[in-house]
């Protein structure tokens, strides 16, 4: 028995793909639209599985082909995080046999396959291990410095074998331990999930951090990039409520937030926690916007945003998120700013040991927020004023 599934994302395909195969069924996918409806007739399928929203060629254009001008009866099942009721009225009026929702269960796709199309003879026990196939794709950014030993968990890779639309970038920043012999090893069997980017020399956090996420901004099949850092003190399935977040919004950039409330999990020593709010209040001074932590290690941004973000090198070690913000704000203009970008209170973090920025770091900053302050400002001035003579 033979499948067809037609889908923009990859990372959607892969895992849907390797299930179906356990079953025995023999699959075919295809990224592109165009090629998938040249393949559709000569591959000849017993079940076409087909995603709604594609560039180029839609979902539905693909169901119209099959239907009115191959007029075909073959099975065709919509995978889509499409949920307007007009769509899916016109999808079941077209003759689609089945419409699942994203997001879903790969167990429940796979029943459904079975219900239209039998169990082939050939087949084997498959895994039954819940994996979820998303409604969109995210790349994750984690840079890492000397952290083989944090490494070693499994925690990365029991999160993306359970959610599928995952790419986790690890990035190697010149680390002397063994990180990169552990990075690779996490990789290995992974290759489509998982990227090694690799730097010979140490270039510190926010070089490490912009370089893999202009690197993922490459990956087509991506809709959000994010970063993350390697000792999980915001744990994924949290960075995971951020995303939930940003692709149910307006917002360009949902930044988490550590800020204690009412259920969560938050610890942090406490001399951390006066330096933090300290820097916090300056940091709102010189943003003019209301963000109580700007420097959680856990953001995602939409894709159209990376490059604006990302391209130029940031002018401190540590402090590179406020510059992100000032960015947006040189950009957009305060108001338009404030608008597009929203922190999300974290469930659970936790300050783990080891963490590379020491209470003297922490002492610095202050030092380099005037730097900030001092650098961006010029733009800023300089930006009001081009803006006033075009008003004139």
């Amino acid at each position: 028995m033979k499948i067809l599934a037609i889908d923009d994302q990859k990372l959607v395909l892969i895992p849907l793909e390797s299930r179906l195969a356990e079953l025995g069924y023999e699959v075919l996918t295809e990224t592109n639209a165009l090629k998938g409806m040249e393949v559709y007739d000569s591959f000849q399928p017993d079940l076409v599985i087909v995603d709604m929203n594609m560039p180029t060629v839609s979902g539905m254009e693909i169901v119209q082909h099959i239907r009115r001008d191959k007029k075909d009866d073959t099975p065709i099942m919509i995978l889509s995080g499409n949920t307007d009721d007009k769509m899916i009225t016109k999808g079941f009026d077209l003759g689609v046999n089945d419409y699942m929702k994203k997001p879903l269960s790969l167990n429940e796709v796979c029943a459904r396959v079975k219900r239209l199309i039998g169990v082939p003879k050939t087949t084997t026990i498959a895994t039954t291990h819940t994996v979820m196939i998303q409604q969109r794709c995210v790349g994750v950014v984690i840079p890492c410095y000397n952290e083989a030993e944090r490494l070693l968990s499994t925690e990365f890779t029991d999160f993306i074998d359970r959610n599928s639309g995952y790419h986790l970038c690890f990035v190697n920043d010149g680390s002397t331990d063994a990180t990169l012999e552990v990075l690779h090893n996490l990789q290995n069997g992974r290759e489509d999930f998982i990227t090694v980017y690799d730097c010979e020399q140490n270039g510190g956090k926010a070089e490490a951090v912009r370089l893999g996420m202009l690197h993922m901004a490459q990956q087509d099949d991506l809709d959000y990039i994010g970063f993350l850092d390697a000792d999980l003190s915001t744990d994924l399935a949290d960075f995971d409520d951020l995303v939930s977040t940003i692709e149910g919004s307006d917002f360009k950039i949902v930044s988490g937030s550590r800020i204690s409330r009412m259920g969560a999990n938050i610890t942090k020593e406490s001399a951390r926690k006066i330096i933090s709010l300290t820097i916090n209040l300056i940091i709102r001074n010189i943003l003019s916007m209301n963000f109580k932590d700007t420097q959680c290690g856990a953001k995602i941004f939409h894709k159209d945003v990376i490059n604006l973000a990302f391209d130029q090198k940031f002018i401190t070690k540590w402090l590179f998120d406020v510059e992100i913000f000032m960015r947006m704000r040189r950009h957009f203009g305060l108001d338009k700013a404030r608008a597009m970008m929203c922190e999300k209170p974290l469930k659970r973090w936790i300050h783990a040991d080891g963490s590379k920025l020491s209470m003297k770091d922490s002492i610095k900053i202050i030092g380099q927020l005037g730097q900030i302050a001092w650098s961006y400002r010029g733009k800023n001035k300089a930006l009001a004023t081009i803006e006033a003579k075009v008003v004139i």
